[in-house]
């Protein structure tokens, strides 16, 4: 008797994953609850218990290979059981065993499509037949859909077309022995698609502004012992520009709203992206409901946040349903840059290092002032410049007078 290991339920909207990895090899003894597989979604990594104990008797699906929710990764048999390893044959086989060419190319077509694919499909009102589907059996992902979106449409063909010797397809790129290539992982990949998502999709455009953030250090330096004596956690900066940002979002609505279809979403909620760097690329997960949160609540949940982060522990419930995003590249020394949206958000806070400048101040004197600049890109479908500019003076002014915040002014 053997007990199947099946691809679980992987989150809202995540219906296929690649095996990143298997911990035990055929023949090797597993326990019940033991981390036995390791799969890669498009969003996280997820590690897959073994659902008994016994000896891992068959591998079905290699490291690689995109699987299916509810599909067989492999099997788990009793101590006896004859090891089975997965035949090299299979997919020969089932290649031998297809009919011919045109009927191949039926199967392809028919092949389902992912539902983000779908979406796309019908948005754009597209022939799914028309593109190829590079998921498994053909199946048409959202990535399929996003190049036949970028290739030009086909000009008419001639009355009387002329034949024409075609180019031979382009050689593969020669090796080089000083380099080394390496396979994209399905979350770099889907990074990519996103962020060519709101290239394409989205009318982005970027304003700035700079923040004096002595007002917002000195009362750091005054608070920071007695909050962390208190509550556990440092104080922070990101807490504030959590806080600041609601306070701005609530009198700005449409910074906080998405396309949905022909209609425009206004969110009355605030649930806070914090884009988090790791060894495996940027994840934003979300801090909910942040206007009910108290500055420590905000810090605590960020700090641990930035650590499941970097131990790749994150769920996919936690990086999904943001309806506004942070992102601080002040960590790694970025003095300005334009943020991307995280799509279907219409906006975007970027920080970036606080350096000592020069400023003039209202009385005309001039002084070293600790200053950081901000940008705020913005989807200009639903947010007129006037709002997206008027948003970011009001971060502005909660960061340089913090006691605006706490007085909701």
């Amino acid at each position: 008797m053997s007990t199947e290991i099946v691809v679980p339920t992987l989150g809202e909207s995540v219906s296929e994953a690649t095996v990143a990895r298997w911990f035990k090899q055929i023949g090797d003894t597993v326990s019940a609850d033991e981390p036995l597989v390791e799969l890669e979604t498009d969003k996280v990594t997820v590690e897959i218990n073994a659902p008994a104990t016994g000896t891992l008797a068959e591998i079905k699906a290699a490291v690689g290979e995109a699987v299916l929710v509810g599909a067989v990764l492999g099997a788990i048999g009793g101590n006896g059981a004859v090891a089975k390893p997965k035949p090299a044959a299979a997919k020969a086989a089932s290649v031998a065993a297809a009919p011919a060419a045109p009927a191949a190319a039926t199967v392809a077509v028919a092949a389902p499509a992912a539902p983000s694919a779908r979406k796309l499909i019908e948005e754009n009102r597209l022939d799914a037949a028309a593109i190829p589907g590079t998921g498994k059996d053909g199946r048409l992902t959202k990535g399929d859909v996003l190049t036949a979106l970028e290739r030009p449409p086909a000009a008419a063909p001639a009355a009387a077309p002329v034949a024409e010797a075609r180019p031979a397809p382009a050689a593969p790129r020669p090796a080089d022995a000083r380099e080394d290539r390496v396979r994209m992982t399905r979350l770099r990949k889907r990074i990519a698609e996103r962020l060519k998502e709101a290239q394409n999709n989205a009318a982005m455009l970027t304003t700035f502004n700079e923040v004096d953030m002595t007002a917002l250090n000195t009362l750091r330096a005054q608070y920071k012992d007695g909050f962390e004596k208190k509550h556990g956690v440092k104080l922070g900066f990101m807490s504030f520009f959590v806080k600041a940002c609601v306070t701005a979002l609530k009198e700005w609505p449409a910074v906080n709203a998405e396309i949905d279809g022909d209609d425009i979403v206004y969110k009355n909620y605030y649930d806070i992206g914090v884009a988090v760097g790791t060894p495996n690329g940027l994840v934003v997960p979300v801090v909910r409901d942040c206007d009910a949160l108290s500055f420590a609540d905000v810090e605590k949940t960020i700090a641990t946040f930035g650590r499941r982060a970097r131990d790749g522990k994150l769920t996919i419930e936690e990086m999904t349903g943001g309806t506004f995003t942070i992102s601080n590249g002040g960590v790694y020394g970025s003095l300005m840059s334009t943020p991307i949206l995280n799509p279907p958000q219409s906006g975007i806070l970027g920080m970036h290092k606080t350096q000592m400048r020069p400023v003039v101040l209202p009385d005309g004197r001039i002084e070293a002032r600790p200053m950081m600049y901000l940008a705020v890109s913005y989807d200009h479908r639903i947010v007129d410049g006037r709002e997206a500019v008027s948003f970011l003076v009001r971060v502005k002014e909660c960061i340089e007078d913090p006691q605006r915040i706490l007085l909701d002014m």
